[in-house]
C-alpha cells in the first residue's frame, strides 16, 4: 500500500465518510472485486482513457474500508493508497457527474496531500461509479502532473466509460450469481442422487420379498382362497411390482448422469443394433430392422444404449399388433446423427404428445403385462439426448404406431 508518514497535514481534509457508507460497503463487499487481479477487461478502460484524455495516468478505485484499491492502474505503480488522502474519496461526494481538480495545490482540500509531493498528483478527474441500487463504489479517474482541465469531449468520455465499468461489474455479479445457483444445484442433486440410491436400496428388497410371499401364498391356498381373497393377493401382488418398478425408474433417472460424462468413441453401428436388440427384446418374433448403409459412429456408446433400450422395449411393450414391427434408422450429416425408431403399436393420442417426456407423465395405458408404466422412461431418454445437444421428437397415429425421432451431437 502506498502510506506517507507526514506530520503537517493540518492544511488537508480528510473525505468523510458517505451517511450510507455500512450498505455502501456491503454493495462494494457484494462484488467481489477488492483485491482481484489485474483483468484485460478493465485495464483496456484506463489504456483507452489515458488516450483519449491525454492523461499520464488513468485508475479504477474502489474504496474499501481504509483504503483505496485500485483495480486498474495505467502509469500508477501502487494497488493500493490510504483512504484517508485518497482524492477519490472526496469524488464519490461530488454531486456533479464528474469532479475536476485543475491544481490540487491550490485546493484547500488536497493542498498539501502528500500524493501532491510524492507523485506530482496535481490535476484530477474522477467519475464515480455507481451501482444500479445508486451506492457509489469507486471512480474511474485521471492524474497528471500539471495544472490543465478536460474538454467536454473529454467529459462525456470519461463518463461513458465509467459506465462501462459498471456493466463489467454487473456482468460480474451475474455471473458470481450464476455460479452460487450451480453450486447449489450440483450439491442438491448430489444429495438428490444418494436419497434415490439409499431410498431404492432400502425399499427394494422388502418389495421383493412382498412379491415372492404374496405369490407363494396364492400358489399354497389357490384351492383354499375364495375368488375376493385371490383378487386381493393379486392386487398386492401387482401393487408392489409397480413399486418396485418406479424405484428401479427413479434411480435409472438418475444414474444417467454418470452416462453423461463417459466419453466418445467410434463403434460399428451394426453390432451395436444388435447388441442392444438383445438386451431391449429376450425373443425373436418381431421383425426388427435398420439402416446398414452407416457403418462407423462416433458417440458416447453407453448413453446412445440407453436411449433405445427405452424406446425400443416401449415399442413392445405397447404394441397390441400379432406381427410387432420395429425399424430403425440412421441419417448424418457435418454436425449431426439423426436417428428413428418406428413401430406399429397402438400409437399415442395427439393431447399427449407434448408431454409424454414429462417425469412421472404416464398415458394410463397398461402394457401387455398388465402393467402401468411409471412415467421415467421417456423422461431418461429426453435427458440423455440433451446432454449430447441433441432433440427428440414424436409423431404418432392411434392404432398404427409411433415415430421417435431424434439427433445426438457428433
Amino acid at each position: 500500500m502506498l502510506k506517507f508518514y507526514i506530520n503537517d497535514l493540518h492544511y488537508m481534509i480528510e473525505a468523510r465518510l458517505p451517511n450510507n457508507e455500512v450498505d455502501r460497503q456491503k454493495a462494494v463487499d457484494s462484488y467481489s472485486i477488492v483485491d482481484t487481479l489485474a483483468e484485460d477487461s478493465y485495464d483496456s478502460i484506463t489504456e483507452l482513457t489515458c488516450y483519449i484524455t491525454k492523461a499520464p495516468i488513468s485508475l479504477i478505485t474502489f474504496l474499501d474500508k481504509n483504503r483505496n484499491f485500485i483495480k486498474s492502474n495505467c502509469g500508477f505503480p501502487y494497488k493500493e493508497t490510504s483512504r484517508d488522502i485518497s482524492y477519490c474519496g472526496h469524488a464519490i461526494h461530488c454531486e456533479d457527474d464528474i469532479m475536476i481538480v485543475e491544481d490540487a495545490r491550490k485546493d484547500e482540500r488536497f493542498c498539501n496531500n502528500p500524493l501532491i509531493e510524492k507523485y506530482q498528483a496535481i490535476f484530477y478527474a474522477g467519475v464515480p461509479l455507481i451501482n444500479p441500487d445508486g451506492y457509489k463504489l469507486g471512480t474511474l479517474c485521471v492524474y497528471d502532473h500539471k495544472p490543465r482541465t478536460l474538454n467536454e469531449a473529454q467529459k462525456k468520455a470519461l463518463i461513458t466509460l465509467s459506465k462501462q465499468v459498471v456493466n463489467l461489474l454487473e456482468q460480474r455479479l451475474h455471473n458470481k450469481k450464476l455460479e452460487e445457483i450451480k453450486t447449489n444445484l450440483e450439491r442438491r442433486n448430489k444429495e438428490l442422487n444418494k436419497f434415490a440410491s439409499i431410498v431404492s436400496h432400502d425399499l427394494k428388497s422388502p418389495l421383493a420379498n412382498i412379491v415372492s410371499l404374496t405369490e407363494l401364498l396364492e400358489e399354497e391356498n389357490k384351492d383354499k382362497l375364495n375368488e375376493e381373497s385371490l383378487t386381493y393377493l393379486s392386487y398386492l401382488k401387482n401393487s408392489s411390482t409397480s413399486l418396485r418398478n418406479y424405484i428401479d425408474g427413479i434411480l435409472k433417472y438418475y444414474k444417467n448422469d454418470e452416462l453423461i460424462k463417459l466419453d466418445k468413441e467410434i463403434i460399428d453401428f451394426e453390432h451395436f443394433i444388435l447388441d442392444t436388440k438383445r438386451i431391449a427384446i429376450p425373443n425373436n418374433n418381431i421383425n426388427f430392422s435398420f439402416t446398414h448403409h452407416i457403418k462407423l459412429i462416433k458417440v458416447n456408446k453407453s448413453a446412445l444404449q440407453q436411449i433405445f433400450v427405452n424406446l425400443i422395449t416401449n415399442a413392445v411393450k405397447y404394441n397390441d399388433k400379432d406381427n410387432i414391427e420395429i425399424s430403425i434408422s440412421l441419417k448424418e450429416d457435418y454436425n449431426y446423427y439423426y436417428f428413428e425408431v418406428k413401430d406399429n403399436g397402438r400409437g399415442i393420442p395427439e393431447d399427449k404428445l407434448e408431454t409424454i417426456f414429462d417425469l412421472f407423465t404416464t398415458l394410463g395405458n397398461k402394457d401387455k403385462k398388465g402393467e402401468l408404466g411409471t412415467g421415467i422412461g421417456l423422461a431418461s431418454v429426453k435427458k440423455l439426448i440433451k446432454s449430447q445437444n441433441g432433440k427428440i421428437n414424436v409423431t404418432s397415429t392411434l392404432n398404427q404406431g409411433s415415430v421417435f425421432s431424434f439427433s445426438i451431437e457428433k
